[in-house]
């Protein structure tokens, strides 16, 4: 066969069959070659194998070994491994759970995205639906007005008048004796809408200006400047005012000369009409040298006044100005009760000149009279009065004789003895003051007169007026007899019978009347120059000029995120305390009576006693509120909310009870550098109903944190900066408050919403009133004699603390502007009683205790910081505010009360020390 292949090789490898036969030999080779390699394979290796394990195993290096015997640490590390493995099993089952979830996160997300499309459909409907809403509001309110204005006739200001300078084309009277406002006084230059202006001469620029007393000049000087209704141009005033006296003795002009220098003017238009000459005395000699000048048709005002000079509704008569350059003191002043005091009644005079010489030695006067001289009643007088001394029935002074020199007087007047601080004492000891009349009736009032009066009413003796010809100071426009007695002089005989008959009450009242009308228009320059122009305005009834509110300095803040409402202040259960509001923030009412309120409630406004529609609009300052129509009484117009069709009414949870149909109110909060619990007590009138805005008084000096966030809740936080640190602040009547309705707040003062609520439903229903939580009272410490303040718990209650009430901003004006300033001294003397001071305003008012709703009787949040009630002095100077203001009211103005208003929902757990309190609902 290799020959055979060689053979092949050589013929060039083809055997026979055509094949190379090299080819067959290699595939042979090949595979016994194989053969033998697999033997080799399966056979030798596994026994090498074999061998070279055993030869490790049986090694001197016991830690080389693999597959021999392991100790019990390598056991360990074999079940770590084995732990490790079963952690990677259970991250794994993790890993597959986590993905079929987010599987069904994704599924999930596709519908979200579904309906957030829908969503968007929706929004995209909703916002043309508001469109055309919006549209037809619109057109509404559009077709309201129009019918508004056909059924309304179309008002507009008056043109302004400004008559030439010397115009004077009125009426002439007969005599200036005649003159009245019809034919003495040109209305053209004073339209309703002008705001009354009023010229003052300067009476240092004409040569009797040096004659005139130095304290009534500048005490008069003094109240111009502060004036609302004094203007320097004298083109536009409405009237023109001169002051003519009190002038000194020694350099007072002859009558001749003022008469020229009047007459001189420059505004006095030939006959002096819409001017006003003012004769002010300090003294009771005060002499009448008018009488004998021609004053044209210009107005007189002073003490006074004869017969034939008087011109009713035209001249004035004005009070004594006794306080020229001082305030009243109050501590010195008595107090209203008891109301009987030692004396009955009591006088001290003494008559200098007889009627009958009077009328032998005064001509000019004798010529005046018509018919027979009048006669003199004086020593029927003196003989009645000096009888009821020496019956001893009662304890009277009376004495017709003075000790010292008598004061220099009028003829037939009875002149004042010794000194004014003795005549006071004597005064303050007797019920009923005597004021006898001049004999000559043709001396309608006299500075005499009016000084006694004045003294009077200072100190709280009843005037008992002898005389009723008299004509008392602004008899046009005040009642006398709701203050005085006014009593003719032939009825002398009765006077002690009728003095002993009028009861405790009648006596307190009147003396409660008398100190009104005192402080309102006696008792300093400024009330009597106001109450003068207050009663020509009247007179001509032009609208008084509005009350000045505060303007509220804002501090610039930020805004964070909206705040989250507390589910706790929020939540009230089952309790529906009204309609659920949608409406923005809006505004009260406006004042809308400046001109029905001066013309149809004059004798109203300037005669009652203090009350809640009376104080305000007849004070010398002639305020009138821009906002204040309901309160006062007026009409709205409006259909009350409570009312339903058939008499059935409405449900509870339907209206918020009140007439006023839409309504809010206004949070004033004060804080003093406590940002944490202001942020906080801010966060929790989030959501809350029928809140119009929050006015936060910045009673610090320094400012608020730059980076502070103040929280959104839904309505505006207006942050008012103070001038300086006081508790006054709470009440100034700020003009950012557009709503009647106020809720004093403290800054940590903790209330639920449906508390609030309740408060301000209770509120509308008693607007005059204080409405708020904490109950205070006052009780009388018999073994000290004074008054103390009391905060335990109580069936009665007298005060409601402010820092969590409701009240009128109307009281906002009074406790700022005309509450006496000695209280608010008191209040920033010791940082304190402000809330005390406002219940004695109001209850001084309204002669009403405050109502409590609810039974809280705390409301500080828990965990806040402490606050200045919590410092040991401070009940010890809430005594001592009570005592000082029981003093500068002359009473105790506080009422008690055991009626406090709950909701039948409210769930009242009492103690077993007051299970005999009751609550009404």
């Amino acid at each position: 066969e290799l020959m055979t292949g060689y053979t092949m090789l050589r013929n060039g490898g083809v055997g026979n069959g055509g094949q190379p036969w090299v080819l067959r030999w290699s595939s042979r080779i090949r595979l016994t070659w194989l053969s033998f390699t697999l033997f080799v394979i399966l056979v030798f290796f596994p026994l090498i194998a074999h061998y070279y394990l055993t030869t490790i195993d049986d090694a001197d290096d016991a830690g080389k070994r693999i597959f021999g015997p392991r100790t019990g640490n390598e056991l360990c590390e074999v079940k770590h491994v084995q732990d490790l493995c079963r952690i990677r099993e259970s991250v794994s089952e993790e890993l597959l759970q986590l993905e079929a979830k987010r599987q069904e996160l994704n599924s999930e997300i596709a519908k979200l995205n579904l309906k957030i499309e829908a969503c968007k459909k929706s929004i995209e409907n909703a916002k043309q639906d508001l469109l055309q809403l919006k549209n037809v509001i619109s057109q509404t309110e559009h077709s309201y007005k129009e019918l508004m204005a056909q059924n309304q006739p179309k008002l507009s200001l008056p043109i302004r008048l400004l008559p030439d300078k010397d115009d004077a084309t009125f009426p002439l009277p007969k005599s200036n004796r005649n003159c009245r406002l019809h034919n003495c006084f040109d209305y053209s230059r004073c339209p309703l809408t002008s705001g009354f202006p009023v010229y003052v001469y300067n009476s240092d620029d004409y040569p009797f200006g040096s004659s005139l007393d130095p304290l009534i000049k500048q005490a008069f000087e003094a109240t111009v400047r502060t004036n609302v209704y004094v203007t320097e141009n004298a083109n536009i005033a409405c009237v023109y005012i001169i002051l003519v006296g009190e002038m000194q003795e020694p350099v007072m002009p002859k009558p001749t000369e003022l008469e020229q220098q009047l007459h001189s003017l420059p505004y006095w238009r030939t006959d002096g009409h819409n001017h006003l000459i003012i004769n002010l005395s300090r003294k009771s000699e005060t002499q009448n040298f008018i009488y004998n000048i021609s004053t044209g048709r210009a107005m007189i005002a002073q003490s006074t006044f004869y017969d034939a000079q008087y011109r009713p509704g035209f001249d004035i008569v004005v009070s004594p100005l006794v306080h020229a350059m001082s305030e009243p003191n109050f501590l010195e002043i008595p107090p209203q009760v008891p109301v009987k005091r030692k004396y009955l009644f009591s006088f001290q005079g003494e008559k200098i000149e007889s009627l009958r010489s009077s009328l032998q030695e005064v001509r000019s006067f004798e010529e005046e009279i018509e018919g027979n001289a009048p006669a003199d009643y004086d020593d029927r007088i003196i003989t009645t009065l000096k009888a009821v001394q020496d019956s001893k029935l009662d304890f009277v002074l009376v004495e017709f004789t003075c000790k010292n020199q008598p004061k220099a007087s009028l003829p037939t007047e009875w002149a004042l003895c010794g000194e004014r601080d003795d005549r006071l004492e004597l005064l303050k000891l007797s019920t009923f003051a005597l004021i006898i009349t001049p004999g000559d009736t043709r001396l309608v009032i006299s500075a005499g007169c009016t000084m006694r009066l004045f003294e009077a009413l200072e100190v709280g003796a009843i005037p008992v007026v002898l005389g009723e010809q008299v004509q008392l100071p602004y008899n046009d426009v005040i009642r006398w007899n709701e203050a005085a007695l006014i009593i003719p002089k032939p009825r002398i005989t009765e006077v002690h019978f009728l003095l002993r008959s009028i009861s405790d009450n009648d006596l307190l009242a009147m003396r409660r009347q008398g100190r009104f009308l005192w402080e309102t228009y006696f008792s300093t320059s400024d009330n009597v120059f106001s109450t003068v122009l207050a009663i020509i305005r009247t007179r001509i009834q032009i609208p008084a000029a509005p009350i000045r509110e505060e303007p509220a300095v804002e501090i610039p803040h930020r805004s964070g995120k909206a705040a989250g409402t507390d589910p706790n202040m929020a939540d009230n259960g089952d309790l529906d305390l009204g309609p659920v509001e949608t409406e923005p923030p809006y505004a009260s009412p406006k004042y809308l009576r400046n001109f029905t309120l001066t013309a149809m409630d004059i004798y109203r406004n300037w005669n009652s006693a203090p009350g809640p529609f009376h104080l305000f609009p007849y004070t010398p300052f002639d305020p009138v509120l821009p906002s204040e129509a309901k309160f006062l009484g007026s009409g709205t117009g409006f259909r009350p909310i409570g009312g339903g069709a058939g008499g059935s009414g409405k449900e509870f949870q339907a209206a918020l009870g009140g007439n006023v149909p839409r309504e809010q109110f206004t949070v004033v909060m004060l804080t003093y550098e406590r940002e944490e619990v202001l942020m906080n007590s801010l966060e929790r009138l989030n959501g809350l109903p029928y809140l119009n805005k929050v006015v936060v008084v910045w009673n610090s000096p320094k400012l608020p944190s730059e980076d502070l966030l103040w929280p959104d809740i839904g309505v505006p936080i207006m942050v008012v900066r103070t001038e300086k640190n006081s508790l006054n602040n709470r009440f100034l009547p700020w003009d950012e408050i557009d709503t009647e309705a106020i809720l004093s707040i403290d800054d940590d003062a903790h209330l639920r919403h449906d508390e609030i609520m309740f408060g301000f439903r209770v509120w509308r229903e008693a607007r005059d009133r204080i409405v708020g939580f904490p109950g205070r009272y006052h009780a009388w410490d018999i073994p000290h004699q004074s008054w103390l303040y009391n905060s335990n718990y109580s069936c009665e209650l007298s005060m409601v603390l402010t820092g969590a009430a409701f009240f009128h901003k109307y009281y906002a004006y009074l406790y700022s502007y005309v509450m006496p300033q000695a209280i608010r001294d008191m209040v920033d003397e010791y940082i304190n009683c402000e809330d005390i001071a406002m219940n004695f305003l109001v209850s001084h008012l309204t002669r009403k205790p405050p109502i409590k709703v609810t039974s809280r009787w705390t409301f500080r949040c828990p965990g806040c910081p402490q606050a200045l009630s919590h410092d040991d002095s401070h009940f010890h100077e809430r005594h001592k505010c009570i005592n000082f203001f029981v003093k500068v009211y002359g009473y105790m103005p506080l009422l008690y009360t055991q009626f406090r208003v709950d909701s039948v929902l409210f769930k009242t757990r009492l103690p077993h020390d007051k299970t005999k309190c009751f609550k009404f609902i």
